[in-house]
């Protein structure tokens, strides 16, 4: 390990794909025995298989003595013809970034159609998600609808029922806003201890985009809605699932909650929902009702099979939360983060991503003593309401064991909890809903674990 205080720190990224499809059955098989360290105890295979030392984090690394042959050769690029323009008629990324992906979790579903994919958060910029990489959560699977034949709804408690057509809904005047969306399920697996080893499997069913649509308020006014009364909408999907989920109308009138065609300035990809999809910002993912087809305007939650029996939260005294929706204030470092390794003494900049389904992240702070002391950390423009918000703090690594956790507070005074005070209200056996405060060690070799403190 350079030992030179000065050097800037470099990092080796954390290992992709680490389970074939033999491993995947094998913790299939594990989970079923109860044996949850399986995962992490392959992770820790794949990472002794990648260890050897920095050139492993740099392909070409510099040398240590005399000139770069990187700059003293010209290299061949730059001196012949490149490709032709527009080889590809839909741009994709540098081959180089190929292992940039969303991947599925290994052993969380034993059916495909019904799962989830993770967005590698440790390998983004910013706070926009590539829709290539935005994280997917299906109950039956993805569909491709044709948006000639696909038309949409409204009904219920409203004077005039309506149906509308792609061609009609694009012509009504938009907006464009962008929001997070998070799984309610994120982190999930971690109530009851560390089971994942990296930032993209504990923290990766979370995205941003910028959605563009309708304001749903608009479309229930032009239908008529009796909005006072009809305090609640149900939202229906096309999927083979038959999504539905309840939406209170006091979220509507706001005007956030958009019935959506466009992402990150382009249609909606089929995984996300083309053509048409209900955006309801800082509430969890599943009631952003993906195929959407119809909504129904009542005076009182549906209980649907989506949320009387499925996305409750389980209490310690045995009762269930209902209609738990709002994703609370919640942060993440992800560099450094699980997998990654450290290869040098000196500087590095701790970031990550902050979000609160309340309104804005007001403040980060960032330690890396295990809570025992903070520092605030710089928040990367723009902040905005219910949206991802960067972080970023410097940092001198000395080369000793450090616990970097990030504690996120929102506009309205909320303040990420630890666990044991999310425990404390909440227990250990629930699903949804963990914003917890993250921890990861960084070890003396410079090698960074996911793990949990009190």
């Amino acid at each position: 390990m350079n030992s030179d205080p000065n050097q800037r720190g470099r990092l080796r990224k954390a290992p992709e794909n680490f389970l074939d499809q033999a491993g995947i059955r094998t913790v299939f098989a594990e989970g079923k025995r109860g044996r949850r360290d399986f995962i992490r105890n392959a992770f820790a295979a794949a990472v002794a298989g990648t260890a050897g030392g920095s050139a492993l984090a740099q392909a070409n690394p510099v040398p240590a003595e005399g000139g770069d042959p990187n700059i003293l050769t010209l290299p061949p690029w730059s001196s012949t013809l490149g490709k032709a323009v527009a080889t590809d008629g839909y741009g994709l990324p540098s081959k180089y970034e190929a292992n940039v992906q969303r991947r599925p979790s290994p052993g969380l579903t034993q059916t495909t159609q019904a799962s989830v994919s993770f967005a590698p958060l440790q390998s983004l910029f910013g706070i926009v998600t590539p829709s290539g990489l935005h994280f997917e959560r299906h109950h039956q699977g993805w569909v491709d609808v044709d948006p000639s034949k696909h038309r949409f709804m409204i009904n219920g408690m409203v004077k005039t029922p309506m149906v509308f057509t792609m061609d009609e809904l694009m012509r009504l005047p938009t907006v464009s806003r962008f929001h997070f969306i998070e799984c309610g399920a994120n982190s999930g697996m971690q109530w009851g201890n560390v089971a994942v080893p990296t930032v993209q499997y504990s923290h990766g069913m979370l995205s941003c985009s910028e959605f563009t649509g309708v304001p749903l308020i608009t479309l229930l006014q032009m239908a008529g809605a009796d909005l006072k009364k009809g305090r609640f909408l149900l939202a229906e999907g096309a999927d083979g699932s038959s999504m539905t989920r309840t939406i209170p109308m006091e979220l509507i009138e706001s005007g956030e909650v958009l019935v959506a065609f466009g992402q990150n300035g382009e249609m909606l990809r089929p995984e996300n929902g083309y053509p048409l999809r209900l955006v309801v910002p800082g509430v969890q993912g599943v009631s952003w009702v993906k195929y959407l087809r119809r909504v129904e305007v009542g005076d009182k939650p549906w209980a649907t099979k989506d949320e009387a029996v499925h996305y409750i939260d389980l209490m310690p005294d045995g009762q269930h939360r209902q209609y738990t929706s709002i994703q609370e204030c919640k942060s993440v470092v992800t560099t450094p983060s699980g997998g990654q390794v450290l290869l040098d003494k000196g500087f590095y900049s701790i970031n990550g991503l902050a979000w609160s389904g309340r309104g804005k992240v007001k403040r980060v702070d960032v330690s890396v003593d295990g809570g025992h002391n903070w520092k605030t950390a710089r928040l990367q423009e723009p902040v905005q309401s219910k949206c991802l918000t960067r972080f970023s703090l410097d940092w001198a690594w000395d080369g000793k064991p450090a616990l970097i956790q990030s504690r996120a507070m929102d506009d309205t005074g909320y303040v990420q909890p630890t666990y044991k005070q999310l425990r404390d209200v909440r227990g250990t056996r629930s699903i949804y809903h963990n914003n917890a405060i993250q921890t990861w060690l960084v070890q003396e070799s410079g090698e960074v674990k996911n793990v949990q403190l009190g």
